[in-house]
């Protein structure tokens, strides 16, 4: 239960402890207070002698029977209708009680919704920048607000330094991995070079590109992790589309068949980074694939969601290297030596990116062997 829900129980349970206990003290006041009144009736109050009355003494005593009888009736009524009065009156006051209860801790808490939204938009929206900012009294909710604007602030610089350390640390590697590229590739274009230097240099040059794309991926990484600042409206199927025609040649020579199934799926953020979701993922059905295979990408909508789902055949998947493949340099079947098939952060990256648009990524192993992946991000009204 929340707390408002708990404050609000609170609030009622003691109300209605409190006003049982005086309903009950209401009732047995009453009730004692008409058992006096009953004993006035009783035949040793009457001083009379009955006997003197004559023949009028049935008929005098007739009347007192009848009185009496009158009065255990109003008594039994009177103490029903105070019985009934009283649960009422405990229910209904329990009962505003706990309006009263609810509506004073939701005023109460209103403060705390605050923090509460803040670190729910900070959640979705990758964003450290945001402050609370209460300028309530000082008490305990101000100084909740206060700490958690500064575990903001060093939160923002940990995250600030660790994206300029690798943006930095990339772009300082790129520039010699370029050099080693032209050297090898002019030495082995050589006239004279012999063939174990064109071979070697073949190897070098495989091992110089696998870097390349290892660098390239952190830079994606670091970017991936930046807020969303610019969010435009775009269709999904129009990436998917773009993506799947420069992926063609590549699938081709490989003998891998893509079918399409693209529905329109308008959603909003940065199409680039969308763009390199999708061909991270179109590549990697590509590539972790057999000859003669197939990979299939499919886009729609369904309500408040769009879906990107891509599958394709290969090697069965065990169900428990499912919940590592989204981590940075975590590659299928500990594949850690064919360079051809990527540095290990694909996947990474794909996460990193849906996660930045407030989505959500999924993998699921196919039976027949191969991988079905599921990203759903936030749908986009394009509707009047």
């Amino acid at each position: 239960m929340s707390v408002r829900l708990r404050f609000a129980l609170v609030c009622a349970g003691v109300f209605l402890v409190l006003g049982g206990l005086v309903a009950t003290g209401v009732y047995l006041v009453v009730r004692q207070s008409l058992e006096y009144r009953a004993s006035v009736m009783t035949p040793d109050s009457f001083t009379v002698d009955w006997r003197t009355f004559g023949r009028y003494n049935d008929i005098y005593e007739l009347a007192r029977q009848r009185a009496m009888q009158v009065h255990v009736v109003y008594q039994r009524d009177t103490l029903n209708g105070t019985r009934t009065a009283c649960m009422i009156a405990v229910l209904a006051g329990t009962a505003g009680a706990f309006g009263i209860g609810w509506a004073g801790a939701g005023w109460v808490l209103l403060p705390l919704r605050r923090v509460t939204e803040t670190a729910r938009r900070v959640a979705q929206r990758h964003d450290l920048t945001e402050r609370i900012g209460y300028d309530g009294p000082g008490e305990e909710v101000k100084e909740l607000a206060d700490t958690f604007d500064r575990m903001h602030d060093r939160l923002a610089r940990s995250f600030d330094g660790q994206r300029r350390f690798v943006a930095n640390a990339a772009h300082e590697l790129r520039t010699p991995l370029t050099i080693n590229r032209t050297l090898v590739d002019v030495a082995v274009r050589r006239p004279d070079a012999t063939d174990d230097v064109k071979r070697l240099g073949e190897s070098l040059l495989v091992v110089n590109t696998r870097h390349e794309r290892l660098i390239d991926g952190l830079l994606a990484l670091a970017e991936g992790e930046q807020t969303m600042l610019d969010r435009q409206p775009f269709d999904l199927t129009d990436v998917a589309e773009h993506v799947l025609d420069q992926a063609a040649a590549e699938a081709a020579e490989r003998e891998v068949t893509m079918h399409r199934l693209l529905d329109p799926a308008p959603t909003a953020g940065e199409a680039v980074l969308v763009e390199r979701l999708v061909q991270n993922l179109v590549e990697n059905a590509i590539r972790h694939n057999h000859a003669k295979g197939e990979v299939w990408v499919t886009t729609r909508r369904r309500a408040d969601r769009v879906e990107l789902v891509v599958a394709n055949t290969g090697l069965q998947v065990p169900s428990y290297e499912i919940a590592t493949i989204f981590e940075p340099f975590r590659r299928l079947h500990g594949d850690r030596l064919r360079s051809d098939r990527g540095s290990g952060l694909g996947l990474s990256i794909v996460r990193v990116i849906a996660e930045a648009h407030g989505g959500t990524i999924a993998a699921s192993p196919r039976e027949e062997g191969g991988l079905t992946i599921t990203v759903e991000l936030p749908a986009e009204n394009t509707g009047p």
